[in-house]
């Protein structure tokens, strides 16, 4: 298979280029003279999303209910994503990770499913956002074990709280076991125990600035500790009801372009009016696309990665080329998957605009999983 653009990105560059794939994968990228109007840049890396098109990921029940959330995120131009599964009791989460376990091993139709992130149970009482706050627990190692071991080694990522009892503990044990990467978010933890656990092995901050203690001068807490270490990746919510844009263009001017994630947080909702939804065991009411809780708490988003990319370049007044990393490869390189780039030897995951950046195909392993009607 062989497709070709006047503007493919080819590292920090839109150039004339042919991508020729072998078996899923690009064996050749060579010059072109091809003038066209499309654009061809990484698919986007969702690797926090609870849902869409009416899935809850807590609430699925079956391979069928994963393929069809797979369908939609590569409507959105997603071609890899992590199912992200809520802070549940043990034997929801248990009957969760064994359809997803099946779904990762089978395959999907649309964006691949990489694997699985767990939100919790390892969280913040007093930073729960929609977390039922019975179900949060101190760390446990051997309960991450089991929930490895029932997910087939596919828990790529979790979010805890490293204030939490044995906290500290359960990050250092993830961190021998050298699979999954540690989040740290839905915390009130002071910059001193959010530095640790970073020197312990946390990689990323969770929705940065969201259900975390905020920056005080003389407290900076855990968001001053994420934004200050070079080594962190810092998830984005860019849907303007998470965070003002002038507050996305401030984390982008001190992270730089390399350790910001563009993530969704998207619900059940996500390419659907406004109504009543649900997220996890909780009730969600949707209004102007802003999806909260009954009592007034944000509740993850309707974002879709398709709409980050636009709004993000909206926010920032950046180059398409600049804010891709944060759409594809800055997922990718965090969990340490050969991913997220137009790269000879990489699978062939990409996604065709147009002149407006609006998305015509999508593309994963070469295999066409989407084509605007």
């Amino acid at each position: 298979m062989v497709i070709s653009s006047s503007r493919v990105l080819i590292g920090s560059s839109l150039v004339p280029r042919t991508i020729e794939i072998e078996d899923g994968k690009i064996i050749s990228i060579n010059e072109t003279n091809k003038a066209d109007n499309t654009i061809i840049i990484p698919g986007f890396f969702d690797i926090h999303t609870h849902g869409g098109d009416m899935i809850d990921v807590n609430h699925i029940e079956s391979y069928e209910d994963v393929n069809k959330l797979s369908r939609f995120f590569a409507s959105k131009g997603v071609t890899s994503f992590l199912a992200s599964v809520m802070t549940d009791t043990k034997e929801t989460t248990e009957r969760i990770l064994k359809i997803l376990r099946l779904a990762i091993e089978r395959g999907v139709d649309g964006a691949r499913l990489e694997g699985i992130h767990l939100e919790g149970p390892f969280l913040s009482l007093e930073y729960k956002g929609a977390m039922a706050p019975e179900l949060i627990l101190d760390g446990d190692p051997a309960l991450f074990d089991h929930y490895q071991e029932i997910s087939g080694n596919n828990i790529l990522y979790i979010t805890i709280a490293p204030e939490g009892k044995c906290a500290l503990d359960l990050i250092k044990h993830i961190k021998r076991e050298d699979r999954c990467k540690v989040s740290i978010g839905h915390s009130a933890a002071e910059y001193e125990t959010a530095i640790e656990a970073i020197e312990n092995g946390a990689v990323a901050s969770t929705h940065t600035f969201n259900a975390m203690k905020l920056f005080h001068m003389h407290r900076p807490a855990i968001s001053g500790a994420v934004l200050e270490r070079d080594e962190v990746y810092t998830e984005v919510i860019a849907d303007g009801f998470h965070l003002h844009p002038a507050t996305v263009r401030l984390i982008l001017k001190i992270k730089g372009n390399r350790k910001v994630i563009a993530i969704t947080d998207s619900i059940m909702a996500a390419g659907l009016p406004d109504g009543n939804y649900k997220l996890g065991v909780n009730d969600v009411v949707v209004k102007n696309g802003d999806a909260q809780l009954l009592n007034g708490v944000r509740a993850g988003s309707t974002l879709t990665m398709d709409r980050a990319m636009r709004n993000i370049i909206k926010f920032t007044q950046s180059e398409l080329s600049y804010i891709s990393p944060l759409l594809s490869e800055n997922a990718a390189t965090m969990l340490g998957l050969d991913r997220g780039a137009i790269k000879v030897g990489y699978p062939a995951d990409f996604v065709v605009l147009d002149n407006d950046l609006n998305l015509l195909e999508t593309y994963v392993s070469g295999r066409k999983v989407y084509t605007k009607e």
